[in-house]
């Protein structure tokens, strides 16, 4: 049996009804309830089955279209890769916000403090909040920056561009002027290129 398969189903025999479990292409991915994020991934450090000690990445993920079709279900996920030293085994950890309008999931910073700018950053560019973050500020976008960039709907020219005035002496914010348009490139090809 694989390294995969026998953490799945050590996920699957440890946690029950409370996750579900997936292998695929040699990955193990498993999915949480809200209310048991925090309880699940604290095993997932502490029990000497699992000991996923290194937290190594977390990305927000926007769910408003999902291959090529509208999502049924809560819009806001984030994924959490975690890493065990001892067992040479990864493990993706997906948890989803319930609430689309107002998206917010406990914070992992007690268990594993490298989620600190992971978070800073999932709450910068989608707009997931992380109850009991200390710190929880924009880390790549400006401070009077409007709206979260990587969300589904929104716009690719951005809601506010700036500018320096010359006579203010500083930078202003103004409404985007770019107008959008939609370029359709032509090709040139010799007859019969590609044998076509």
């Amino acid at each position: 049996m694989k390294r995969t398969e026998a953490l799945a189903q050590r996920l699957r025999n440890r946690f029950g009804d409370q996750v579900v479990v997936q292998e695929h292409h040699g990955e193990v991915t498993m999915t949480v309830d809200k209310e048991n994020y925090l309880a699940i991934a604290q095993t997932l450090r502490d029990d000497s089955d699992f000991a996923f000690e290194q937290l190594i990445d977390l990305s927000g993920i926007d769910y408003a279209t999902y291959a090529n079709r509208p999502w049924v279900g809560p819009r806001f996920a984030v994924a959490v890769h975690l890493l065990s030293l001892t067992h040479n085994v990864r493990l993706r950890l997906k948890t989803f916000a319930v609430d689309d309008d107002w998206p917010t999931l406990p914070s992992l910073i007690e268990i594993w403090p490298s989620v600190d700018w992971y978070e800073r950053e999932a709450f910068d560019l989608f707009g997931i909040l992380f109850e009991g973050h200390p710190d929880l500020r924009r880390i790549l976008t400006d401070y009077g920056f409007v709206g979260h960039p990587l969300r589904k709907d929104f716009p690719v020219t951005g809601h506010v561009e700036m500018r320096y005035d010359p006579e203010k002496g500083r930078v202003v914010y103004q409404p985007v002027t770019i107008e959008p348009r939609e370029n359709t490139p032509r090709i040139v090809r010799e007859a019969n290129y590609g044998d076509v």
